[in-house]
């Protein structure tokens, strides 16, 4: 079924500016700038009295979808500009306890369960990663950063060759939301 014309707006927080040049659209804050390539024959991207304006014509469902991913992606962008995403993990152990520390663009996880190496995890473009204790805590303004790093020191701690269900040590997400 082809749809003629679907038209969407984000709304923008106050403090919020935007603007599109050729098809990359940039956002930005308080906290700083994001941008992004949005690209698509069928699919425009506008500025509308303070508002962002997805226009998509002659729509079929892949266009359809795909506009529903870009409001989601702007969504996202105007959040982390205006207040930015926190993630919160913590950090288990029961049988030895894990060293974590943050060197550069590395988070360096030592003595995870009792092994000799070091592992180690990413941290994803302007991400910023601080650990004290057992928790380590996430901040920045691009959702995709923030979650990739998150996942990087999730899939850092797995479990190999053990019975997970005894041996639970690893670090995981405990709570997202935004940062202030």
């Amino acid at each position: 079924m082809l749809i003629k014309e679907l038209i969407y707006n984000v709304e923008l927080p106050e403090g919020v500016t935007f603007s599109v040049n050729n098809h990359e659209a940039k956002l930005s804050g308080p906290r700083g700038d994001l941008s992004r390539i949005f690209k698509h024959s069928m699919i425009s991207l506008s500025e509308d009295n303070g508002n962002i304006k997805l226009v998509g014509k002659k729509l079929r469902r892949k266009e359809k979808a795909l506009i529903g991913t870009w409001r989601a992606h702007l969504n996202n962008m105007a959040q982390g500009v205006s207040s930015g995403f926190l993630y919160e993990m913590k950090i288990v152990f029961a049988h030895f306890p894990m060293k974590v520390a943050v060197k550069g663009n590395v988070v360096d996880i030592a003595n995870f369960l009792g092994e000799k190496t070091t592992r180690h995890a990413n941290i994803c473009g302007d991400a910023k990663v601080i650990a004290k204790g057992d928790k380590v805590t996430i901040e920045g303004n691009d959702i995709e950063d923030v979650g990739q790093t998150a996942a990087n020191l999730e899939r850092a701690t797995v479990v190999k060759g053990r019975d997970i269900r005894v041996f639970q040590d690893g670090i995981y997400v405990v709570s997202k939301g935004a940062a202030q």
